[in-house]
């Protein structure tokens, strides 16, 4: 079972809960995000930015609540660089100290699965540490939305430097701090993700390759097996995502 919601003054997050109904492999795609995570089984965490799928294993009946930090907002929620925790799951007591133990007992409390609603308050409670973490950074660096926005729409990585007003390494050292990787990654994620999209709408292969930049349906398929670690048809069979 996996739901989400829009969340509530974080920047365009995400508010996410899932539960196992079954163990087997998990795969996670990469999309430039930093996700704030509590796991019945692991306890809080945070998942930093992803150059390639990560393929965990689900264990029956497992929990998570997740808030999904749009590129570039993380870094200002966490408090360190995204390309510190690029590829990594690391619990947040080893970033934030005690405050994380004690936010850890609060979600802990909140999500009891005998109560209706479990998921709706422990996701209140992240949302709310977020927004007061926001608050205390000043907001997310308005560079990243931009850089995403126009990375996400198609543009060019020399377009989007002139556009924003850096240089290409300038924006390359600024990209590497907010979403934990350079601008042609961040692209190249964006892309796949934007063609899958459209794929999972109903589009042919052919056709999402050409509308999202692809040389032809070979080069799209040869991205997402190096991104992605599968090829799209796998991807968009029922039981992967």
């Amino acid at each position: 079972m996996y739901r989400e919601w829009e969340a509530v003054g974080v920047g365009g997050a995400v508010r996410w809960v899932s539960v196992s109904s079954a163990g087997g492999a998990v795969r996670v795609l990469p999309d430039g995000c930093l996700d704030l995570l509590w796991s019945s089984r692991a306890g809080l965490l945070v998942a930093g930015p992803d150059r390639t799928a990560q393929v965990g294993r689900s264990v029956p009946g497992e929990r998570w609540i997740g808030l999904r930090l749009p590129p570039g907002v993380g870094p200002a929620v966490f408090g360190v660089p995204a390309e510190e925790v690029r590829d990594r799951r690391v619990p947040l007591v080893d970033l934030w100290g005690r405050p994380a133990a004690e936010l850890a007992e609060r979600v802990e409390a909140a999500a009891d699965p005998t109560v209706a609603g479990w998921s709706a308050a422990g996701g209140a409670i992240l949302e709310e540490v977020a927004r007061a973490r926001l608050r205390a950074a000043g907001g997310p660096d308005p560079l990243g939305a931009r850089v995403a926005a126009r990375l996400a729409a198609g543009a060019t990585v020399a377009a989007t430097a002139a556009e924003v007003g850096l240089g290409a390494r300038a924006l390359h050292r600024r990209s590497r701090l907010l979403f934990g990787y350079g601008p042609k990654t961040l692209a190249r994620i964006l892309r796949m993700r934007r063609a899958l999209d459209l794929a999972r709408g109903g589009a042919p292969l052919a056709e999402v390759a050409a509308l999202t930049g692809y040389a032809d349906q070979a080069h799209l398929t040869r991205d997402v097996r190096e991104l992605a670690g599968v090829p799209p048809t796998r991807l968009l069979a029922p039981s992967e995502g």
